[in-house]
């Protein structure tokens, strides 16, 4: 059970990852297309602003939960390496938990905006675009969701020792299912 988690875990935070770098790249090409417009007719396209803000917000969050697994979030490598094994595992358990907690209080703390964003059909902008609030609202909880779960595969790969299990799961996944 432990290993269909691991590799779900996974395989959705590279997709994620992937869908956001996609996202970026259609975002600087409307944010090149803004700036072009601007400077050869004099008027920038409507709403850039607004879809700019909410998008940086979501594609942070669609690249949590990989940068969670790839061990891309801020730590303190050169100690870790330093300190002796059981040391080391008490430290990661602890950074682990601490992300995790973090995570759990941003998503406590946006499940009201987001259901009052929801109901209430909150939007960003004025003029001509409004950009409803509730998608980036959602991708916050699906985001800090996400990052708590791999904060727990986290613990279970590093610190229980299912290391070995880890490097089964990545020749798996290149060779496809073993029987």
């Amino acid at each position: 059970m432990i290993r269909y988690i691991i590799r779900f875990s996974d395989q959705l935070s590279k997709f994620l990852m992937i869908l956001a770098a996609v996202w970026a790249m259609g975002l600087s090409a409307l944010i090149v297309a803004d700036i072009f417009a601007n400077n050869l007719y004099g008027h920038a396209i409507p709403g850039v602003r607004e879809i700019v803000i909410s998008s940086i917000v979501m594609i942070v969050y669609l690249q949590l939960g990989y940068a969670i697994r790839s061990h891309s979030m801020l730590r303190a490598d050169s100690l870790l390496l330093v300190m002796p094994v059981t040391m080391r595992r008490i430290a990661l358990a602890i950074g682990y938990a601490l992300g995790a907690v973090l995570f759990l209080m941003i998503l406590r703390g946006t499940i009201s905006p987001t259901i009052y964003a929801w109901n209430t059909s909150e939007y960003w902008g004025e003029g001509a675009l409004h950009v409803p609030v509730w998608p980036t609202r959602f991708m916050i909880l699906f985001g800090a969701g996400l990052a708590i779960v791999n904060y727990v595969v986290a613990a279970l790969i590093n610190v229980l020792g299912f290391e070995e299990d880890e490097q089964a799961l990545a020749d798996a996944g290149e060779a496809g299912p073993k029987s």
